[in-house]
């Protein structure tokens, strides 16, 4: 469910994005509080835009940087007329869980715990573990994906989503997560990720990312996918199914000795193609009885160190946009919003590392080979 997040006071560090890091939340104001001024790239530090038009402009040249810049421009122009700007509603409080449940340790905390620097590597225990969360997860996600329907408010979804979690004996992982108050993530249409569920109903041509996370006999299991509300339009729609087979992609590629560098330009060179942004500020991270935890899985292109290895788990969750790849917190400290307006749209699976390549831990039917297939 939770990316992982670029600190402005670190180019090298990397910490939970699900709670943002200290230095972000130390600038909170009444309203937005953060705009993204600066961009992550790895090599080179944090770059202001100005600096990034001059590298893009090197790479590509003015007349093809100010043309894409354009069409960009235009279908986020477009996407505004057709969807209402997301509004903050009111949030509904806290859902209870049974004391019978077993909670994560961070539970209770007002504190998000600290970001794992190990990968996180399973015996065999352990990875049967993560197949059983994993599948819950997966579950949960594709119930609440039949739940996304026009009047219906994130909230409702929220409250059904926490229903089958306890009624399953697992633990909503969000829930209480440094302060997150549901038990799942909503992200509607220009929202990158992290949305709080709230009385805001979902309205018809919406996009809706859906990220669950479940914590069930001592393991994570972290998924999410972007659903259609009602009748939406081919623009929307094709910025969808680019992130889905952005991830798919991505996942096809793993296998042991894999460089991670690799994953990031998978992506990059398909969102190349439909002229989208790839999302640099939140990133994937390893996932187990931890639920953050390197490595921190970049989804844009990158010189990250390091290599896959067998019994390894961690999520892959690019988020696309159709515009800028700028974003802005709002001051739930939490909702993370493009900056322009443009729709943005993530998909996200738990992986393993086997032997043979790579196991989908998040799939509904779950299929121990090599060759992952779609949601």
């Amino acid at each position: 469910m939770m990316a992982s997040m670029v600190c402005a006071s670190s180019t090298s560090r990397f910490s939970s994005s699900f709670w943002g890091c200290a230095l972000c939340r130390s600038h909170s104001s009444s309203s937005f509080v953060k705009l993204s001024s600066e961009i992550a790239m790895p090599g080179l530090g944090h770059q202001s835009l100005g600096a990034l038009l001059v590298l893009s402009k090197k790479k590509s040249g003015f007349a093809e940087l100010l043309f894409n810049k354009r069409c960009q421009e235009k279908l986020v122009e477009e996407s505004r007329r057709r969807h209402l700007k997301l509004q903050q509603g009111k949030v509904s409080p806290r859902l209870p869980v049974p004391k019978h449940i077993p909670r994560p340790p961070y539970v209770g905390s007002s504190e998000a715990p600290p970001f794992l620097d190990q990968f996180q590597i399973q015996n065999a225990e352990g990875i049967e573990r993560m197949r059983i969360s994993g599948k819950l997860a997966a579950r949960v996600r594709d119930y609440a994906g039949t739940l996304v329907k026009p009047g219906v408010t994130t909230d409702e979804i929220d409250k059904e989503v926490h229903k089958m979690i306890i009624d399953a004996g697992a633990y909503p992982s969000p829930l209480g997560y440094g302060g997150f108050p549901k038990s799942v993530c909503t992200s509607v249409n220009e929202c990158i990720c992290h949305g709080i569920p709230d009385s805001r109903p979902l309205q018809d041509g919406d996009i809706i990312n859906i990220d669950v996370t479940v914590y069930l006999n001592g393991y994570h299991g972290d998924t999410s996918k972007t659903f259609y509300c009602g009748t939406v339009d081919d623009d929307a729609k094709q910025l969808v199914e680019v992130t889905r087979e952005a991830l798919d992609k991505a996942i096809a590629i793993c296998g042991p000795g894999v460089e991670f560098k690799k994953i990031g330009a998978t992506i990059n060179e398909i969102a190349d193609r439909y002229r989208y942004g790839v999302v640099e500020h939140f990133v994937g991270h390893g996932v187990g009885a931890v639920f953050h935890s390197a490595p921190s899985i970049l989804h844009n292109r990158n010189n990250q160190p390091g290599r896959m290895v067998v019994g390894q788990t961690f999520t892959i969750e690019p988020m696309l946009t159709m515009g800028s790849i700028r974003d802005v917190m709002w001051n739930d400290n939490w909702t993370v919003v493009t900056a322009d307006g443009g729709l943005s749209a993530q998909f996200e699976h738990s992986l393993l590392i086997t032997e043979s390549g790579v196991e989908i831990l998040t799939k509904r039917t779950l299929k121990r080979n090599s060759n992952p297939s779609k949601f």
